[in-house]
């Protein structure tokens, strides 16, 4: 992938190096409990519930160290950067399609741990976005996972997986991610892993169509042969199933939600070949 001369997104947030400690007021009782407070003294408490929300988590485990800045990951910060700018032309000019505003999200890029208006995530939870800012949150330690790990290495797969984020992000301002989350808090567990696929699915295919688009626009990012297939890699390695099999060598179906590695691979393809998010209806699909 070249995007070394590609535009720098100005709405990225470098945390990286901030310590941060567990807030001692985190989610559960307690903070219902200072939400009952609030409201009593008629200030809002639904600030403090959003941060007891936990954020939409992606991908599996990371583990990040304590360590200084080296010249690999600044390079990563600024690939990170051109492919975040890259999601911002391509969702505006496809919300503008559509006679909407696209908002674009920040990326925050953080080590080991981070405070977001979801709640307070270690770099364990992998990278997520957060609904109640709209950031995309991101330990690059990460992408040292994805190579190492997950056994995807590669730029292309690297801005598979901020492509996908941001897909969450699509979901947010198209109304799909509240309703879906608030549907899911009425329903059964099982139900409820079934919807969160469904959003995973989405999510991936709205990451092939930004694939798409970069590919034919060229305007930040160019992808050259061998790209598609790290992408895929990247999806494949991801699913439910290959991370079950990895950590525990089996797999329980039941608790998947994320989706499996050939439907992830299946619905990424789909946003790809189509360029088109109307093709990345997983809610009303036949068969995942």
């Amino acid at each position: 992938m070249r995007w070394e001369f590609g535009r720098r997104s100005q709405n990225v947030e470098d945390r990286r190096g901030m310590r941060m400690s567990r807030p001692v007021v985190g989610g559960g009782l307690g903070a219902i409990v200072l939400a009952i407070i609030v409201a009593l003294l008629g200030g809002d408490p639904s600030a403090i519930l959003q941060q007891a929300a936990p954020p939409q988590q992606d991908y599996g485990q990371s583990n990040g160290s304590a360590r200084g800045r080296s010249p690999e990951e600044d390079r990563l910060a600024e690939f990170s950067s051109v492919v975040l700018a890259d999601t911002e032309d391509v969702w505006t000019d496809l919300f503008r399609q559509q006679g909407e505003r696209y908002r674009v999200p920040n990326l925050v890029l953080f080590t080991e741990s981070v405070q977001s208006a979801c709640g307070y995530a270690s770099a364990a939870s992998g990278p997520f976005y957060c609904p109640a800012d709209e950031k995309v949150y991101l330990d690059l330690n990460f992408f040292k996972e994805l190579h190492d790990r997950h056994q995807a290495p590669g730029d292309a797969a690297q801005a598979y997986v901020i492509a996908h984020e941001i897909g969450h992000h699509v979901q947010k301002q198209l109304g799909i991610l509240p309703e879906i989350q608030a549907l899911q808090q009425r329903v059964s567990k099982t139900q409820s892993n079934q919807l969160s696929i469904m959003l995973e699915l989405q999510a991936d295919c709205f990451a092939g169509v930004w694939a798409n688009q970069a590919q034919r626009t060229q305007r930040n990012v160019v992808l050259e042969p061998g790209d598609v297939e790290e992408a895929l890699t990247a999806a494949s390695s991801v699913g439910d199933d290959f991370i079950q099999m990895q950590a525990r060598g089996y797999v329980v179906p039941e608790s998947f939600n994320h989706g499996t590695s050939a439907q992830r691979v299946r619905w990424f393809k789909r946003g790809l070949q189509s360029g088109d998010p109307a093709q990345c209806d997983t809610f009303n699909a036949s068969s995942l």
